[in-house]
């Protein structure tokens, strides 16, 4: 069994080997990274790069996948939406976030990218399957303009004070899996959750 992953960073690469090796052992990953994907996305919309993410993930199938991961946010709806054409399951690596997180009354969403948010609402939506929950969202001010310089410790630290600011929530939801590492430099005591390990998973899972 095969899992590709596809990312927009290469940052996402040895944060899901790391998970795979503790968690996965044995689970065999392909890493596709486009970052050309979300920049794209970002100019036109997700839609734009549908059929050239459809061509990627078929020609991962092809090459023995047997099931494909999406680690962007932004992308992951048009990822997911492919999986019918492929024959394998295709999924987002936030799902299972949005799952937990709309279990909880009141959500707070902290994006780095505010491209990120009208995807991450929806899938919240969805997942509430019309269970009432208040969703405010937070763009991390600064903290894409550090991912982008190569600046790591600055983003997640940016990223763990704005979940340090948030007071009157349940749950902190991680908008994009690049910011999964700032959960370990919070001090807040409402339970923040990020995408990789959850994901990793369920695609786990999938490819099985």
């Amino acid at each position: 069994m095969t899992l590709a992953l596809l990312h927009t960073s290469p940052v996402h690469v040895p944060v899901f080997d790391g998970l795979r090796d503790a968690e996965h052992p044995g689970l065999a990953l392909r890493h596709l990274v486009h970052e050309d994907l979300l920049a794209r996305a970002r100019a036109t919309g997700p839609d734009a790069v549908r059929g050239e993410i459809g061509e990627l993930l078929a020609g991962a199938v092809a090459e023995g996948a047997t099931a494909v991961l999406c680690t962007c946010s932004t992308i992951g709806g048009v990822a997911e939406s492919a999986a019918e054409a492929l024959g394998v399951p295709v999924l987002r690596v936030d799902r299972p976030m949005a799952a937990a997180a709309v279990a909880q009354d009141r959500v707070v969403v902290l994006a780095a990218i505010e491209d990120t948010l009208p995807p991450t609402l929806a899938l919240l939506a969805e997942e509430a399957d019309g269970r009432r929950v208040d969703i405010r969202t937070v763009l991390v001010d600064g903290a894409w303009a550090r991912f982008e310089a190569g600046d790591r410790d600055g983003y997640l630290e940016l990223v763990a004070a704005a979940a340090d600011r948030v007071t009157d929530a349940d749950v902190i939801v991680l908008a994009q899996a690049s910011m999964a590492d700032a959960v370990a430099r919070t001090a807040t005591r409402i339970p923040v959750l990020s995408s990789p390990r959850p994901g990793l998973a369920a695609a786990a899972a999938a490819a099985r």
